[in-house]
């Protein structure tokens, strides 16, 4: 898999050997954690080609650490399964140096009050 000049130029070594395709996927969807997607939009949001994250999906649901429901993929609600696994813990540490931690707080504090009615219809 290749790279952007950019990314070559801005990245540690260490940050480029450390994270396989399957860790890039999962750090993905754990940043996402409240949403699904399709392998093809996991791609395109991290930067590989679409079989390389399908593989990766597939290797993934085999360890219980992804969910698939037909073409959509979603990181397990299995905190302890994820928290089993060294390479969650290596992309979430890279996600959360280039973007942020997260900060649940600020997140309650512009969560809406109510559930979205799409929620409710499915309760």
């Amino acid at each position: 898999m290749s790279i952007d000049r950019e990314t070559f130029e801005n990245t540690t070594e260490e940050e480029l050997e450390g994270l396989s395709v399957p860790d890039r996927v999962l750090g993905f969807l754990g940043a996402n954690e409240d949403r699904a997607f399709k392998a093809r939009e996991i791609a395109s949001q991290i930067g590989l080609e679409e079989g390389a994250v399908s593989t990766a999906l597939s290797r993934l649901k085999e360890r219980d650490l992804v969910e698939h429901k037909a073409t959509y993929w979603a990181v397990t609600d299995d905190d302890d399964r994820l928290e089993g696994y060294s390479g969650y813990e290596r992309a979430t540490a890279l996600f959360n140096d280039q973007l942020g931690e997260e900060d649940s707080e600020s997140w309650r504090e512009h969560a809406p009050d109510e559930s979205h009615p799409s929620t409710e219809n499915a309760q």
